[in-house]
């Protein structure tokens, strides 16, 4: 339990650093303490009560209870006979804890697979940033008492601690990347114990945000989605360089050249400047209204021109989740959707042509049209305006009308500036890494997106593109920057929102049969993805937490095979009784 590296080493704080902390005292007592007429314990800046009798909470089970009279609650865990009382909600989106799976030693959110410590309260998996606070437990004549700070009850939120910038250190980490990988890691150095100068290096004018929404929202403010303020940064003395990128890097003399003229020097460098979009070649690519969608630029371009007062005609290229997820947003504010894609069905490559063809049915009632095994070939002007897009020539000679085109047909990988340099490229453009996301030369890591690294589950090498998995790797490079040695041991957990109903997917790998148990047409059902006889993963809808649970299993070393499964689909699920808990609410997004 907790972070302890694979050589056994747990974290303690050096004792010449100074450490900044938003945690709540360990001291208790240092208030006077009233006592009500109920027996509760109330202070100015505390509160104690009983929360329940000791027998009304069985070992491995999580329960939700009221601490106090403002409507706060706790969660209150017991495991291998200990009780735990932690915040009850993912710090991510809200999501109930409670809902979620307990697995050894940890919680894990229901929605999207974010894991908190049920000891310490700490995040050890993303997506998200903060801690939860942690309670102090007790038990007095069969009765739990819990003692909470009032205001970790109303925040439901923590930083971790944290070191601070200790003058004459000469180290310098330098992230190459503004964002969730690079974003962490920075926090992450602070929080792991680096005391020397960090400076983050952001392509885009903006600091790092909640990058998801751009697909799934569109009409977003980026002040509101920022994964910190630059007061955070500030606080913790975090250099950040906006609207500057990499040109080009000397290992040799540990020296990056910035867009700006600048030479930055490292003592160690992370590198996660992860992708951008794919752009097809063809006649008339480049005209006005075609868009790709990568940032929140991208996004707001689009949400202008749909926000005119003429509903357009959207063409999308690209049935994957990008363009389905744009699809489901445009649905209901155009005059018409026509996505264009390689296969007959959408996402097969992930959920299999059963659940695909239940989500291209959904997408089809909603009056978006599919047009397969076919693609764009160019691009036409409007015949009044030569510069913006007015139809599109598929492949097979069809023209359809189209004021907005939206290109959905992947991604690469933004390495081309350490083609000179001594890290090693392979043909894709993406960089191998090890276990602890160390490249071929010392002292320089790299993670998110570009990352050829381990999957744990998978015993495998791979490019993954997740955004909580980039968080994850933005966690484990920063510790492994203060030689604290740590394998990556992370679960691949994915979703993704349509019409309002999110999938849910945890896993790697491509699967040889899926196995659908409950029903597509109602919206509730989970699925085994099966190899080799193996479950390599897990898809669900309306079936939380499922995935969640199954991503536990996998990460406590444990395997499930196709027989198992076939034979009982439910028995081996920790949280679920075998008729499985009616879906939490949908209201992440």
């Amino acid at each position: 339990m907790g972070n302890s590296g694979s050589n056994g080493k747990s974290f303690s704080p050096k004792s010449s650093g100074k450490i900044k902390s938003s945690e709540s005292s360990s001291n208790m007592f240092s208030s006077k303490w009233s006592e009500g007429d109920s027996g509760k314990l109330e202070s100015t800046n505390y509160i104690e009560d009983m929360v329940c009798k000791e027998s009304d909470i069985q070992e491995n089970e999580m329960k939700q209870l009221p601490l106090g009279s403002d409507g706060d609650k706790i969660l209150l865990i017991k495991q291998q006979g200990k009780l735990y009382a932690i915040g009850n909600k993912c710090t991510h989106y809200g999501a109930p804890l409670v809902t979620g799976a307990l697995g050894d030693g940890r919680v894990r959110c229901p929605w999207h697979g974010a894991c908190f410590n049920i000891e310490t309260g700490d995040i050890e998996d993303y997506p998200g940033l903060d801690s939860i606070p942690r309670y102090k437990v007790s038990t007095i004549e069969g009765q739990v008492k819990v003692r909470a700070k009032k205001s970790d009850l109303a925040a439901n939120r923590r930083e971790k601690l944290t070191y601070e910038l200790k003058e004459g250190n000469p180290d310098v980490a330098v992230i190459i990347g503004g964002g969730p990988a690079g974003a962490t890691c920075a926090e992450s150095l602070r929080q792991e114990g680096f005391e020397g100068r960090i400076v983050m290096v952001c392509k885009e004018k903006v600091l790092p945000y909640d990058r998801v929404k751009v697909s799934k929202v569109i009409d977003l403010d980026i002040n509101k989605i920022l994964l910190r303020s630059q007061c955070f940064y500030d606080k913790h003395n975090i250099e950040t360089k906006l609207g500057v990128e990499a040109l080009s890097l000397d290992t040799k003399n540990q020296k990056v050249t910035l867009s700006n003229c600048e030479k930055l020097s490292y003592t160690s460098l992370f590198i996660a400047t992860g992708s951008k979009p794919r752009k097809p070649d063809f006649q008339g690519v480049n005209l006005r209204n075609i868009f790709t969608i990568r940032n929140y630029t991208d996004a707001q371009a689009l949400h202008r021109v749909l926000s005119s007062q003429c509903k357009k005609h959207v063409v999308i290229l690209g049935a994957n989740f990008i363009g389905m997820e744009i699809a489901s947003y445009c649905a209901d504010k155009t005059a018409s959707v026509t996505i264009i894609g390689k296969y007959c069905v959408p996402l097969t490559h992930v959920f299999g042509d059963e659940i695909g063809k239940s989500i291209k049915k959904v997408f089809e009632e909603k009056g978006v049209t599919f047009i397969t095994q076919n693609s764009i070939c160019k691009c036409i002007p409007k015949v009044n305006n030569d510069e913006i897009v007015g139809q599109v020539e598929l492949q097979d000679g069809r023209i359809l009308q189209a004021d907005i085109v939206i290109l959905g047909i992947g991604s690469t990988f933004y390495t081309n500036w350490l083609t000179d340099s001594n890290i090693t490229l392979l043909q894709d453009g993406s960089i191998e890494v090890d276990k602890y996301l160390t490249t071929n030369v010392p002292n320089v890591f790299a993670g998110g997106d570009i990352a050829f690294a381990p999957v744990y589950s998978a015993n495998k090498s791979a490019t993954i593109g997740h955004f909580a998995l980039a968080q994850y790797h933005g966690k484990i490079a920063a510790r492994n920057m203060c030689k604290k040695e740590t394998p990556l041991r992370a679960i691949p957990f994915f979703w993704t929102t349509l019409f309002g109903k999110s999938y849910r997917y945890s896993g790697y790998g491509k699967s040889t049969s899926i196995k659908v148990h409950g029903s597509l047409s109602e919206s509730k059902f989970f699925a085994y993805h099966f190899k080799d006889g193996k479950v390599i993963a897990m898809s669900s809808l309306g079936r939380d937490p499922i995935v969640s649970d199954f991503a536990n299993y996998i990460y406590e070393g444990k395997c499930l095979s196709e027989k198992s499964v076939t034979n009982n689909p439910t028995k081996w699920m920790r949280n679920l009784p075998a008729d499985l808990k009616p879906p939490t609410p949908e209201c992440e997004s």
